[in-house]
């Protein structure tokens, strides 16, 4: 009989949700006024799953048993992106369950809807095809900030793409796009690549094999080919060259708690982020003559005559920048880790 394993991924550190995510506080930690932190959220989503395992570093092990302590904690050696995470991952979890099929679930999306009955049939289709399944998200809007997958006609066992029970093979997986493109891509019935995926460790080890994560697969002790791999994102190494990909409609609501931008669309999500004239606010926060602004802190934040903003004020610190670059975070953080301020 097949094992179902859920397999969380928190060892990231969450950089463009800065100042409220630092190197010692992740965003996967934060509670942002919901029933719990974003990993204990995302462990409670998979608890149909018969085992569940946390993939993250040393750092934040301990942390990871305070706030998911029905969770078997794997550490990787290092942090090199998700293909090295998930091949690792995969080669231990192989060691430790028989008959295995992994769904493999960021710590840090939000999802609202029925989760389980789409990860249940992807790990379905990833035993029946030996393949590797990814969840297809409905795009509500020509977004930049997400890859985007390109099925190959229709999805078979359901018709449209807002059925539970269908499946294509992906004819192209697409990078980040421009606006452009993000709107082309939309119109020809592309999905967002949700980062969540099903498929067996042998599967996915075998199409791990002549690419970049090679090492992991040939290696005695993969924590010796985890040192010799060079850090790729999973999409990058295996999923782009593959021609053995699957997808699957995830037919619930989802989000990419990314960055602060991603606030203003949660605002009736249950995470303590509510709308007051025309701002999106967690936390306590005022706004006189303002709109369009995010506001986000554990101080009180106000806001006057300011329009379109991120304001986010943690701790001793605060950032200031436009939503719609609210990913240039990213720039500070990498500044600021070279001073080692992060």
């Amino acid at each position: 009989m097949v094992t179902t394993v859920a397999l969380v991924l928190a060892g990231g550190t969450g950089t463009r949700l800065y100042p409220a995510s630092r190197a010692d506080r992740p965003k996967q930690f934060l509670d942002f006024g919901g029933d719990g932190s974003l990993l204990a959220s995302t462990v409670d989503r998979v608890a149909f799953a018969d085992e569940t395992y946390v993939l993250t570093g040393e750092r934040y092990a301990d942390a990871v048993r305070e706030h998911a302590p029905r969770a078997g904690v794997l550490v990787e050696p290092a942090g090199k992106d998700t293909g090295p995470a998930l091949a690792y991952a995969a080669r231990r979890i192989r060691e430790q369950v028989d008959d295995a099929v992994l769904v493999c679930v960021p710590s840090d999306h939000h999802v609202d809807g029925d989760f389980a009955s789409v990860a249940a049939h992807a790990c379905d289709v990833a035993v029946g095809t030996d393949g590797l399944v990814t969840m297809g998200v409905e795009p509500t809007r020509p977004a930049t900030g997400y890859g985007y997958i390109e099925p190959e006609g229709r999805f078979e066992d359901g018709g449209d793409a807002d059925t539970d029970d269908g499946v294509a093979p992906v004819a192209s997986f697409r990078e980040k796009p421009d606006a452009e493109t993000a709107r082309e891509l939309v119109d020809a019935g592309c999905l967002w690549n949700a980062g969540i995926f099903a498929w067996t460790p042998d599967a996915f080890l075998r199409e791990c094999r002549n690419t970049p994560l090679t090492p992991i697969v040939t290696a005695d002790d993969p924590a010796e080919g985890f040192a010799r791999a060079e850090a790729v994102s999973v999409d990058y190494a295996v999923l782009e060259r593959t021609d053995d990909a699957y997808v699957v409609p995830a037919t619930f609501d989802w989000d990419d708690l990314g960055a602060w931008d991603a606030l203003e669309r949660l605002t009736d999500a249950g995470l303590g982020v509510e709308e007051r004239d025309g701002n999106a606010v967690l936390g306590d926060g005022l706004t006189s003559d303002a709109s369009g602004n995010v506001v986000a802190g554990d101080k009180h934040v106000s806001l006057v005559g300011v329009d379109d903003l991120v304001v986010a004020a943690f701790d001793d610190r605060v950032l200031v920048v436009p939503k719609d670059e609210a990913q240039r975070v990213r720039e500070v953080v990498s500044e600021l880790r070279e001073e080692n301020l992060f």
